[in-house]
């Protein structure tokens, strides 16, 4: 499902049955030479001519394959170890996903390795080559941006079980965990519009990720059922920490028709925006409706209480977790998304204009 331009092509509900790993048999065959001199060549070893050297890693990077480390050990038995890459580890979300499937994978005996690749696409590349050097049993993986279908389709391809959380990447052949994220930012959006609210923002979300497009795509999808044209309305794009919320305030503020309610892209948007606000002299609810998404510890106990949508990430590592473990014992996993509804918490953030709900704070 792709918010901007419909429906992506139909993908089959199976993927393509995953290869063997790549071993240095296929490189000795490709170039006519001993498995030896290939694992010497690929360590940089002296007693390999540079050109050989060369013509090894030239073909080892062309047909795919990552220098196993541990092979002679591994060959016929698991490493118990499993990648989970996310770009924000220090977004309580993320750490709530990471606790659930981190309890499922422990239970099997399966020890954790964590990347916080921070939407770094080559930070994110070194990782998964380093947990193929050490022969990981799979990896849990939300794709930094600028992930491409390509690169994850080679690690099923070579046999690597990949299962992806919270963002989807289209085409590819691995599974997908995620909430429903277009239909989250819809409700709450239609919630603010019932609330009598015409002049709504959205503040946040990368766009070059699936979760920042639809969460924009629920919120445009709510204003033109309504009549109201999203092209009118301030949308700032790519914000995602308390940092980022602090930050809009001024812009939101200078805005040629000022908002009188707004959708952040996630609970630290939101949180960081409603801090500023008060310190400039505007209260978050009746001066500013504001909501967030996420519903991360704590989202409750603001004044105002934050209003929010819960992605049930508890669920989604969980079901993450099985999804993995079933492709690592063998089954063949649909790549359909599994897409986990969404729970809208309302709260006092966002009353209808000049309402006050929560109580008042002390000057």
């Amino acid at each position: 499902m792709s918010e901007d331009n419909g429906s992506p092509p139909s993908q089959p509900e199976f993927p393509q049955k995953p290869g063997k790993r790549l071993t240095l048999g296929h490189i000795a065959d490709q170039l006519g030479i001993s498995t030896a001199t290939v694992s010497l060549a690929l360590r940089d070893s002296p007693l390999v001519a540079e050109e050989t050297r060369a013509k090894v890693k030239q073909t080892a990077e062309e047909i795919g394959y990552i220098y196993n480390r541990s092979a002679a050990s591994l060959r016929t038995a698991r490493s118990q170890i499993v990648g989970v890459a996310v770009h924000d580890i220090l977004n309580p979300y993320f750490a709530e996903v990471f606790s659930a499937l981190e309890d499922v994978l422990e239970e099997q005996g399966q020890m954790i390795f964590i990347c916080n690749h921070r939407d770094d696409v080559k930070r994110q590349r070194a990782f998964v080559n380093t947990l193929l050097q050490h022969r990981a049993d799979g990896l849990i993986l939300c794709p930094s941006v600028g992930t491409s279908a390509e690169e994850i389709n080679r690690l099923v391809d070579q046999g690597i079980p990949v299962t992806l959380v919270a963002r989807e990447v289209p085409g590819v052949w691995a599974p997908c965990v995620r909430g429903d994220d277009l239909a989250g930012t819809y409700q709450i959006t239609k919630h603010l519009i019932k609330q009598g609210h015409k002049d709504i923002a959205m503040v946040g979300g990368r766009r070059g990720s699936s979760t920042g497009r639809y969460r924009n795509a629920g919120w445009r999808k709510a204003l033109e059922e309504a009549g109201i044209d999203p092209a009118s309305q301030l949308d700032l794009p790519e914000l995602m920490t308390q940092a980022d919320g602090r930050a809009a305030v001024p812009k939101i503020l200078e805005a040629e028709h000022r908002p009188t309610a707004i959708v952040g892209f996630n609970d630290l948007v939101a949180l960081g925006m409603m801090t500023t606000f008060r310190r400039a002299g505007i209260e978050p609810g009746p001066d500013m409706a504001i909501t967030g998404y996420d519903d991360i510890d704590g989202a409750d106990a603001r004044t105002p209480a934050l209003t929010t949508v819960s992605a049930q990430p508890d669920k989604i590592g969980r079901l993450a977790a099985l999804t993995l473990l079933r492709q690592i014992a063998g089954d063949r996993v649909p790549n359909t998304p599994i897409v986990i509804e969404p729970d809208v918490r309302i709260r006092e953030s966002s009353p209808p204009p000049g309402v006050r709900l929560a109580p008042k704070l002390a000057d």
